[in-house]
């Protein structure tokens, strides 16, 4: 059941069109937040399990305050929900106001502008913290650890996709640059003529300012002659991209630059051993040959070199993945964010 606008605590903005990573985080956050507190969805991209709230609801707010506490708290993610919530308070909504940090790199001026003007500010590690000019407090990222969950018989899943070899390898997310997703195929293109087990798959969007990008990728695949053995799957449901995870048994983590890497931790989650670049969380998640592998960053060959490490020895993918789902059971539960994420919204109810 809904809450009533009377009853109303927390507001989850979602502005940005196109969906991104933080929409997908914000899709996976917000249906537990809204177990553990009156919350509801305002704009694009709603998941189930929170209810939305209309422009015209939102309309409404100035003129009914909280009944129980004393202001709404405005959740955001990115510099436009930022400033739509600082504008609402200026006019005379009665909202405190915070900002989730994710990224690894110096802010813009009207960036550090905003954040200055929080109540608070979350960041998603300690990394992300350092770049954010002001106090924060540290939460890292979570994942549903029953949605990203080992198969039952992981070979047999990747059988039935009807993709030739006997095992996968992957990268999920956007596909561009950052991503590393070239560097993924060029470590493809060098490994797979020497381990035929192994076919590799690229899922993600592809945005019209990077099919020329992915188009050269095609062609230099095509090139190696191995159009067969790495392909494009293109954007895929939602709900389709855990069995991917299922299917799959070495995730590849190539990214340049990174807020997180929050599919570094899906993987894991699901039982996938994990190469990771030097970027994001992954130096702080993953134990180097224990609970995965590490590799440097924008280093093609450092890539191939750290997948090769399992593709010559497949019989360690398994209990290497195992290990990773343990890490993330323990570490890095959806349940232990939102509880930290509920426990910075009571402060600052509390704070008035």
């Amino acid at each position: 059941m809904s809450p009533g606008l009377d009853e109303l605590e927390v507001i989850i903005p979602n502005l940005k069109r196109r969906y991104s990573g933080g929409t997908a985080v914000n899709r996976t956050i917000a249906p537990l937040i809204a177990k553990r507190c009156r919350a509801r969805w305002f704009g694009l991209d709603r998941p189930e399990g929170i209810a939305p709230l209309s422009f015209l609801d939102l309309m409404r707010l100035r003129f009914r305050p909280p009944r129980e506490k004393s202001v709404y708290i405005w959740h955001a993610r990115r510099n436009s929900e930022m400033l739509f919530g600082l504008v609402l308070r200026s006019l005379g909504w009665p909202l405190k106001l915070i900002f989730n940090s994710a990224s690894q790199r110096e802010k813009t001026r009207y960036t550090d502008f905003l954040i200055n003007r929080m109540d608070a500010v979350i960041a998603t590690s300690e990394i992300s913290a350092s770049f954010v000019q002001r106090e924060s407090t540290v939460i890292h990222h979570g994942v549903d650890v029953e949605t990203y969950a080992p198969p039952a018989d992981r070979e047999a899943a990747f059988a039935a996709t009807g993709l030739p070899g006997k095992y996968g390898i992957g990268t999920f997310g956007r596909v561009r640059k950052q991503k590393g997703v070239d560097l993924f195929v060029e470590a493809m293109c060098r490994l797979l003529p020497r381990y035929p087990d192994f076919t590799a798959v690229v899922i993600g969007f592809v945005s019209v300012d990077n099919r020329l990008f992915v188009e050269g990728l095609k062609q230099k695949i095509a090139a190696a002659g191995l159009a067969d053995r790495i392909r494009f799957l293109g954007e895929l449901p939602i709900d389709e991209v855990p069995k991917w995870y299922q299917r799959i048994s070495i995730y590849v983590f190539a990214s340049r630059n990174e807020g997180f890497g929050l599919t570094m931790l899906e993987a894991m989650a699901a039982g996938d051993a994990v190469v990771a670049t030097r970027a994001g969380a992954a130096e702080m998640v993953i134990d180097d040959g224990e609970t995965g592998v590490l590799a440097p960053v924008d280093d093609a060959e450092g890539l191939a070199d750290a997948l090769e490490t399992l593709m010559r020895k497949p019989e360690r993918i398994a209990p290497m993945g195992e290990r990773a789902r343990q890490r993330v059971v323990r570490d890095f539960s959806r349940d232990r964010e939102v509880s930290e994420i509920v426990a910075v919204y009571r402060r600052l109810w509390g704070a008035g």
